[in-house]
């Protein structure tokens, strides 16, 4: 079956964690952050919040909080997805995880269709994580950092990786 480019720049997605030491544009980044607001959202309520940081120092800080963003110390950019929860309709939480998960995906094959490189790095629900990102980037308590996207040219070879398992597939019922 012929993959279209959408179809292909899914299964070409990977992540990436080392980066060449080139700057990204602002016209880059805009159109990477168009992309995750395309998102669908539960009521289309779009509880959703980014902070782009192209910032070295700031980088740095956040891979040096951050247990598993180390890679933050090469990257060009980070984008940090938001959840914005009095946003996000129904209480407590509304859908504010779902919707940002898909802002993320959006933002990660925007990312790899543009020739670029990322990875998700999990920020939301551990306690530690959220309270460093929070302090280094001053976000209210009403905000939460669900992770952080470093960004920039992939350095080296990175594959994507085959993931389907017909195992986990039932079809019509369990």
């Amino acid at each position: 079956m012929e993959m279209n480019n959408t179809v292909k720049t899914i299964f070409e997605r990977k992540s990436v964690r080392s980066f060449e030491n080139r700057v990204l544009s602002k016209d880059q980044l805009e159109l990477i952050l168009k992309a995750g607001m395309a998102a669908p959202s539960a009521r289309n309520l779009q509880p959703w919040a980014f902070i782009v940081i192209t910032d070295r120092n700031t980088l740095n800080t956040l891979a040096d909080r951050l247990p598993y963003a180390k890679m933050l110390h090469e990257a060009s950019a980070a984008i940090v997805v938001c959840g914005v929860p009095e946003n996000a309709g129904d209480r407590p939480e509304g859908y504010w995880i779902q919707d940002c998960s898909a802002a993320t995906q959006n933002i990660l094959l925007a990312i790899e269709s543009m020739g670029l490189g990322a990875v998700w790095t999990g920020v939301y629900p551990r306690p530690d994580r959220v309270d460093a990102v929070r302090e280094v980037l001053s976000i209210p308590q009403t905000v939460f950092p669900l992770n952080v996207i470093p960004i920039g040219y992939p350095k080296g070879e990175n594959r994507p990786k085959d993931k389907f398992k017909p195992e986990n597939i039932r079809w019509e019922k369990w």
